[in-house]
């Protein structure tokens, strides 16, 4: 007889109970970023150790993580102040400081402070970057970029380094060897990420993106493949077309605007 009673009360416990709250959704874009983060410490740690291949290897990973964190925060409508902080942050590291400290120990090393300034750049330009980006992240262009993003300069680096760390002999007639060629590609990077040259953004994935988009779509498509078959080269081939993509966008927007009158293509008021 007592059996019913002790049911009744066991449910009513259950009902007291405080209900389990959902896992918040920025969870998931948050974890990619953090991963990001990870891959750019270890970066540091392998060049450190003199194990600069699988160093620049990890900044490509860090890359790869850091598309995946936007890809999911869209997919799950998870954007938020926080998470675009903690990517700031994090990419300051793995596309700042490890890029950085990357061509210090490949080269620029041998010209002692020189070398420290022009090593410094790209976290220092990728800082000032970011910084302008998450300001204007609310009424920003949603197809460009303005400015080089931090992570393209990060993997021209690495692409860099890995492409030709077998091929210094092709730099041999030159004054200074290969740092004769990186020196410019350090500063080129450098300045393009603080520019505002328009470069592409990864469209959203949903249906009327796709539909206004096919052409961009198909076209990272290819990059992803020319960089699965080709690696290393195909790094340096994909991003070297990115970044000359841009470029010749934003000579065609700057002789428009020289000799028409239409508004700048980044105004926020047009």
């Amino acid at each position: 007889m007592k059996y019913p009673i002790q049911k009744k009360q066991f449910r009513k416990s259950l009902k007291k109970r405080p209900k389990l709250k959902p896992i918040p959704r920025i969870v998931v874009p948050s974890f990619f970023t953090l991963m990001n983060l990870f891959s750019g410490f270890l970066s540091i740690l392998m060049v450190a150790e003199g194990k600069l291949f699988l160093g620049a290897w990890l900044i490509v990973l860090a890359g790869l993580f850091d598309a995946l964190d936007g890809f999911m925060a869209r997919l799950a409508n998870a954007t938020s102040d926080f998470g675009v902080e903690l990517d700031s942050i994090s990419d300051v590291v793995s596309f700042g400081v490890a890029p950085g400290f990357l061509i210090y120990t490949f080269a620029l090393n041998e010209l002692n402070v020189a070398g420290m300034l022009l090593s410094a750049l790209p976290p220092l330009c990728g800082a000032i970057r970011l910084a302008r980006y998450n300001v204007e992240a609310k009424y920003s262009d949603p197809l460009f970029f303005k400015g080089l993003p931090i992570p393209v300069q990060a993997i021209m680096l690495s692409a860099f380094y890995l492409t030709f760390r077998n091929r210094l002999e092709w730099f041999q007639m030159l004054n200074e060897g290969v740092i004769s060629v990186l020196i410019p590609v350090v500063v080129l990077l450098s300045f393009l990420m603080v520019s505002t040259i328009p470069f592409d953004k990864i469209p959203r994935f949903d249906q009327t993106s796709i539909r206004q988009n096919k052409t961009k779509l198909i076209l990272i498509f290819v990059y992803f493949l020319v960089i699965v078959i080709f690696q290393d080269i195909g790094l340096m081939v994909v991003f070297s077309f990115f970044i000359l993509k841009g470029l010749l966008l934003g000579a065609y927007i700057f002789w428009k605007q020289a000799f028409s009158d239409e508004p700048d293509l980044f105004d926020s008021d047009s």
